[in-house]
């Protein structure tokens, strides 16, 4: 996938961030950490960007999204202590709504750092990803 690289990257910072926090903590000291840990893995980013969303190809309104990490990647952090298929889809549909490529979903808040990579098939730098799926 075309940004495999990047979101390795990410889900190694959230493994560092998880491995010595641990659970338990709100989702903003995770948000914290996690911004410390990709900045010293030189990822570029923005915390807590508020982003059109798009509806057909119109602006509806805004959102903030806890991560835009190197212009193209949504990071969507939780802290819960088990992810419900409902934020996989809402991580899915962020994605489609901000007209990103690909997005993750981290959790924080189970024993085990849980996360999700999620795509837009419907964007341009996922046409390929579309036509293999269908296979």
């Amino acid at each position: 996938m075309k940004y495999e690289e990047v979101t390795r990257k990410i889900i190694g910072c959230a493994m560092k961030v998880h491995s010595t926090l641990g659970n338990g903590f709100q989702e903003v000291i995770y948000q914290r950490a996690l911004a410390i840990e990709m900045g010293k893995q030189d990822l570029l980013f923005q915390r807590e960007l508020e982003m059109t969303i798009f509806y057909e190809g119109f602006e509806i309104g805004t959102r903030r999204v806890d991560f835009f990490v190197e212009d193209k990647i949504m990071v969507e952090l939780k802290a819960l202590t088990k992810l419900e298929d409902v934020h996989l889809a809402q991580a899915m549909n962020y994605c489609q709504a901000y007209n990103l490529p690909t997005g993750l979903l981290i959790n924080f808040g189970a024993k085990s750092l849980e996360f999700k990579r999620v795509y837009n098939v419907n964007h341009q730098d996922n046409k390929e990803y579309k036509k293999n799926s269908q296979h």
